[in-house]
C-alpha cells in the first residue's frame, strides 16, 4: 500500500496531502457505519438500569420518531448518550462533538447540554443542585433542551416499551452523516 513520503508533517508535499485527503474522504464517508456498529454493541452496559444503553437510545429515538420530530432530532435522540462509554464524565459534550458537523446549532446545543439539564431529575437525591440548568433559562434553546430531556431521555428506561430496532434508524443516520458539514 502506498504511503506518504514524510515522517514529520512539516515535510509533507502537496502530493502527500492530496493522497491523504482522498483516504480521509473515504474514511469520513464511512462514519455512519462505524457509529451504527458501535451502537449495536451497547447492549451490555448501563449497569443498574432496567435497560441497556442501546435500548435506552432506541427508546429515545423511537419516541422522537413517533412524535414526528425531524430526522435530525431522531438521530440526535438515538446518539445523545453515545459518549457514555468513552467519556462518562462529559458524555453529552462528546456526543455533541460527533454530531456537530452534521446538525443544526439548535440540535448541537440540545445534545451538548442534555447532561446538565438531565440532572434536574436526580441531583437533589445526591446532594446536588437540581436547578443548575436555570443558569441557561434565557438561552434561546433552553426550553427545547428541557423538552428533549422530558420527552426523549428521562422516560426511556422502560423494559416493556416496544422500541423500533436499530436497523430502522440506520438510513436516517446515514443521511445525516452524509450531509455537507454545517459551519456555525
Amino acid at each position: 500500500m502506498k504511503k506518504v513520503s514524510f515522517t514529520e508533517m512539516k515535510h509533507g508535499t502537496k502530493e502527500d496531502y492530496l493522497f491523504l485527503d482522498s483516504h480521509e474522504r473515504k474514511y469520513v464517508g464511512d462514519t455512519a457505519n462505524r457509529i451504527l456498529k458501535f451502537m449495536s454493541g451497547l447492549n451490555k452496559t448501563l449497569e443498574g438500569y432496567q435497560v441497556s444503553r442501546l435500548e435506552h437510545s432506541l427508546q429515545s429515538a423511537t419516541k422522537a420518531f413517533k412524535n414526528n420530530e425531524s430526522e435530525e432530532m431522531v438521530v440526535a435522540a438515538l446518539l445523545h448518550d453515545i459518549g457514555d462509554e468513552l467519556a462518562p464524565m462529559n458524555h453529552s459534550e462528546y456526543a455533541a462533538a460527533i454530531l456537530k458537523p452534521y446538525v443544526s446549532e439548535k440540535t448541537h446545543w440540545i445534545v451538548k447540554m442534555h447532561g446538565l439539564f438531565q440532572t434536574y431529575y436526580y441531583a437533589h437525591h445526591l446532594g446536588g443542585d437540581r436547578f443548575k440548568r436555570e443558569q441557561y433559562k434565557d438561552h434561546k434553546y433552553y426550553q427545547a433542551t428541557v423538552d428533549f430531556c422530558e420527552n426523549y431521555d428521562q422516560g426511556c428506561f422502560d423494559p416493556n416499551y416496544k422500541s423500533l430496532p436499530l436497523e430502522h434508524f440506520a438510513p436516517m443516520v446515514k443521511r445525516i452523516f452524509s450531509r455537507k458539514p454545517y459551519t456555525f
